[in-house]
């Protein structure tokens, strides 16, 4: 594809990363507003943003497989349908549990976005041109996150919109998105007969993670950590993923392949890949909630403050890419990325409810740089590794266990949250000469409480959020070590990996024949084979 082709397709493209990228934005600075309208607790905000996570998680593998059999265009195009009636549904929902629940359907939309856009991406451009246009993913991912935080606080603080206005934003992107595909996209296809979904394997890590979440949302508050209750739902999901990882060893075409996960570029990026996600989706979550219940601030004031994480992602992103490109070298990006990553969860690890605003900033623009640094070139990394026609498995699995990382860090961290809360409060009561009690309203809804007690319930927010940061930089660590011991592989210009080719033949045989697909849409329309070197 000439560069100008690649920019048409591109352009689709990234108005679909940029709808999936802005629907969690926005939501992240509307959500305290969100959940105190609906009297939601502390456990409820976090499974709003855990149930996109998770189904997103779950969904994203297949939607790569499928990728991988069928025709990429219109799989975009249905995980776009999906996500856009997520977002219809989510707007209209009464309460937390319709809200949890029209955010689990988006979820599934949106791991298909994440997964292939990737996908696309991959099969059209060579892995050493790539690093130039993930600069455009990163300016594209930059303006969303930047837009989505101060789009969700003006609409939350705007009477004649409302919050539900936060999700009904996203419907018009994802119609124009549709239409521009239709347009600009056009992937080759290449089928094969007799394939099968390993959807068994799908269900069974989907259950697996739920049950540990739902452990993890509940232990310490309605059952204790050494009760029954704990040892038959950890038992129960242990056994279960155990049973998945079976079944995953014996599918014909399993969901993430252990042949591409023990490759050690792909298994060192996937533990990196988990503590990435877990510290960014988990301590970025709750940045919102800090600033408008700990600081007190509206949600659009919130939204302008998470500007520095963002500025710092764009920047970031856009240099490495170039960079990248220029050098053919990614492991120095990754390793460096890492670290500044640690170095911001650190920062904001010292905070409480009177920290300078200047300090947070700065240690926001560490934590955004080194997510911009490190988290597209993990999946780059992966991709130069693997054949062409493993693209869609690969670089699923490394979005999916992104996914599930992120998922366990906003439970793990929500819990640890929910906690420290509930003891900073009780203790700031006891002091006055108040012993707390178990009714009342949530300490969400602000409104509804007296003067001193919003004081009360903002000072222990923004002296709790200092804790799970601390987490979100331990976690980070592994990131590090597991960055550190990538093998330093030099990006090959090539769309398919040449090591995997057959030495060229006068006469091949039809066997070793293989039709042109994505990457090659005339050659791929006209029927014309190619012999496999030459891919």
């Amino acid at each position: 594809m000439s560069h100008r082709q690649i920019l048409e397709a591109l352009s689709g493209l990234l108005l679909v990363l940029f709808i999936a990228l802005i629907s969690s934005t926005i939501v992240s600075t509307a959500l305290p507003r969100i959940i105190g309208s609906l009297n939601g607790t502390q456990g409820q905000y976090t499974w709003v943003v855990t149930a996109t996570l998770l189904t997103a998680t779950a969904a994203t593998p297949i939607w790569g497989k499928l990728a991988d059999l069928y025709n990429k265009k219109a799989l975009v195009q249905i995980a776009i349908v999906v996500f856009l009636v997520g977002s219809l549904v989510s707007g209209f929902a009464q309460n937390t549990s319709q809200l949890i629940a029209a955010r689990a359907f988006q979820g599934l939309g949106v791991g298909g976005l994440q997964a292939l856009v990737q996908v696309v991406i991959a099969a059209m451009i060579p892995p050493r041109e790539r690093g130039r246009y993930n600069g455009y993913l990163g300016g594209v991912m930059a303006v969303a996150t930047v837009a989505g935080p101060l789009l969700g606080g003006l609409i939350v603080d705007t009477s004649w919109l409302g919050w539900r206005w936060c999700f009904f934003v996203a419907v018009p992107f994802a119609v124009i998105a549709l239409v521009v595909l239709q347009k600009t996209l056009h992937v080759g296809t290449v089928r094969r007969e007799n394939v099968k979904i390993d959807y068994l394997g799908a269900a069974l890590i989907a259950a697996g993670v739920s049950v540990l979440l739902i452990w993890v949302s509940f232990v310490g508050g309605s059952f204790a950590w050494g009760s029954w209750q704990t040892a038959a739902m950890v038992g129960g999901a242990v056994v279960v993923l155990v049973l998945a990882v079976w079944v995953e060893s014996r599918a014909a075409e399993p969901v993430v392949p252990l042949a591409i996960v023990k490759k050690r570029t792909t298994a060192l990026a996937i533990v990196a890949s988990l503590a990435v996600g877990m510290a960014m989706f988990g301590g970025a979550v709750f940045l919102g909630q800090y600033f408008q219940i700990g600081r007190g601030y509206t949600p659009t004031e919130a939204g302008l403050l998470t500007i520095p994480m963002m500025v710092g992602v764009m920047a970031a992103s856009t240099v490495s890419g170039l960079l990248i490109t220029r050098t053919g070298r990614i492991k120095p990006y990754i390793v460096t990325g890492t670290i500044v990553l640690v170095a911001g969860f650190a920062g904001l690890a010292t905070i409480d409810h009177q920290t300078p605003l200047v300090f947070v900033s700065g240690f926001m623009l560490l934590v955004g740089a080194g997510v911009g640094m490190s988290m597209q070139n993990l999946v780059l990394a992966v991709q130069n590794t693997v054949t062409l026609r493993d693209i869609g498995a690969a670089s699923s699995s490394i979005a999916f266990f992104r996914s599930l990382g992120g998922t366990v860090g906003v439970s793990v961290l929500g819990a640890v949250l929910a906690n420290r809360v509930t003891d900073l409060i009780t203790q700031h009561l006891a002091a006055t000469g108040v012993h707390a009690s178990g009714g009342g309203s949530s300490t969400l809804n602000l409104n509804a409480l007296p003067a001193a007690m919003q004081t009360i319930v903002r000072e222990a927010y923004g002296d709790a959020t200092g804790d799970i940061f601390l987490i979100s930089a331990l976690i980070a660590v592994v990131g590090i070590v597991a960055a550190v011991f990538m093998r330093p592989t030099p990006l090959r210009t090539s769309l398919d990996a040449p090591s995997e080719a057959p030495a060229p033949e006068p006469e091949p045989e039809p066997e070793r024949l293989v039709k042109v697909g994505a990457g090659h849409p005339a050659h791929a329309a006209s029927g014309h084979y190619a012999p496999r070197h030459r891919h």
